[in-house]
């Protein structure tokens, strides 16, 4: 798995962690006043990356004890993308494989979305971690298919509008057969 996969795979159970939490403590699924929702995109930067503002809220959010797992789950995140922004490979490595040997085996209960997110890791581990040993990535393939299916999707209209249109002769043909078109005659 490259970086990209793994990483998106990390922040999708950090989303449904703080969902789940919301849903847990304030008992409905986001709103625009909520400390949650408020932080949902902040959540899914990398810390580096954060303004003050942003750190002035999360460092809000996770002053309120029922937010615990989700501040777990973004410690968890953020670890994930420090290994793969490692310099060196060989430590990047170490980061990641302790990590994924962390949310196996060390987790304290209420950490669902951690302890999938440990399980999967484990059993792709040699495919994660395969990375920091070829520097490989399948991210330039995904690039070229991602483009390929939108190119796909827009020319949608224009292949069924000529289809349709070579559709037309043969339909007006059956119509003037059976006496519809007036003074048009099938072609033969």
């Amino acid at each position: 798995m490259d970086p990209f996969h793994v990483v998106a795979l990390a922040g999708h159970k950090l989303d449904l962690c703080r969902q789940r939490v919301q849903q847990d403590t304030l008992g409905h699924r986001g709103r625009s006043g909520d400390p949650l929702y408020g932080v949902r995109r902040a959540l899914r930067t990398r810390d580096g990356l954060l303004t003050t503002r942003q750190w002035t809220r999360i460092a809000a959010v996770f002053a309120d004890d029922a937010h615990a797992a989700v501040e777990a789950t973004w410690c968890a995140y953020q670890q994930l993308i420090d290994a793969y922004a490692a310099n060196d490979p060989q430590r990047g490595k170490t980061l990641l494989s302790t990590l994924i040997d962390l949310l196996r085996t060390g987790l304290p209960a209420g950490l669902e979305e951690l302890a999938q997110l440990g399980r999967t890791l484990h059993r792709r581990r040699d495919d994660v971690l395969a990375y920091f040993t070829h520097r490989a990535s399948n991210g330039p393939t995904d690039a070229i298919n991602g483009r390929l299916e939108a190119l796909r999707r827009n020319a949608g209209w224009g292949g069924r509008a000529v289809t349709a249109l070579r559709m037309v002769p043969a339909i007006a043909g059956v119509a003037a057969g059976s006496g519809g078109a007036a003074g048009a005659s099938p072609s033969r």
